[in-house]
């Protein structure tokens, strides 16, 4: 199962966002959440959720 970790306001946001993720060794998967708003989800599989946030919020320092 996947669960969203992050709406990225850009296709272009959210392809760096899965590069920088999987360069890390991280499944990632973009999903258009509504095309007029072009918001992107950006999905890792469940069981990855809390490193895969440990990483991404040290990357965004979010």
């Amino acid at each position: 199962m996947w669960t969203v970790i992050y709406i990225a306001p850009t296709a272009k946001i959210a392809e760096n966002i899965k590069k920088r993720l999987t360069e890390e060794g991280f499944l990632i998967k973009i999903r258009p959440v509504n095309l007029s708003k072009q918001q992107y989800e950006i999905l890792v599989p469940s069981a990855e959720l809390e490193e895969v946030q440990e990483v991404f919020n040290s990357m965004f320092r979010i």
